[in-house]
């Protein structure tokens, strides 16, 4: 099974987070367990329930961070190489997929219940969000294969 099938089986099948799906495929191999990557991704579906940045963004942004991430105080290359592939990950998700912001991407505001509601009544999560999570997955890939 491929990342994006897996992440996509988490989302749809298994009902997880966009931002569990997408961290929790790069788990293993960036030094985390599975387990540990759905907890940590737990709290960023929906653009953190607020419609701000895509969680798949934010799940594909931690496995980066694992991946890159400064963890020396004096440690500045992975500072600003890291900050380089954050730039570069939102630019591309949001040129493919017209941004990287939740409530830009769906037309709805989930920090508005009613809102929320309405996306989920249209099936916005069904229809739109499974493509969010294999985009990202996709966009980590081609980072971490360069």
């Amino acid at each position: 099974m491929t990342r994006v099938e897996k992440a996509k089986e988490l989302f749809e099948k298994d009902k997880y987070h966009c931002s569990q799906s997408v961290l929790a495929v790069f788990a293993e191999e960036l030094g985390i367990t599975e387990k540990q990557a759905l907890k940590l991704g737990g709290c960023f579906g929906g653009g953190m329930c607020k419609g701000e940045v895509c969680g798949a963004c934010v799940g594909a942004l931690m496995a980066l961070g694992l991946k890159y991430g400064q963890f020396e105080v004096d440690d500045i290359e992975s500072r600003t190489k890291t900050n380089d592939i954050t730039v570069r990950f939102l630019d591309s998700f949001a040129k493919e997929n017209g941004s990287y912001i939740c409530k830009e991407i769906l037309g709805y505001d989930l920090s508005i219940p009613e809102e929320k509601v309405e996306a989920r009544a249209k099936g916005l999560f069904t229809e739109l969000c499974p493509k969010m999570v294999e985009s990202a997955v996709k966009l980590v890939e081609k980072i971490i294969e360069e």
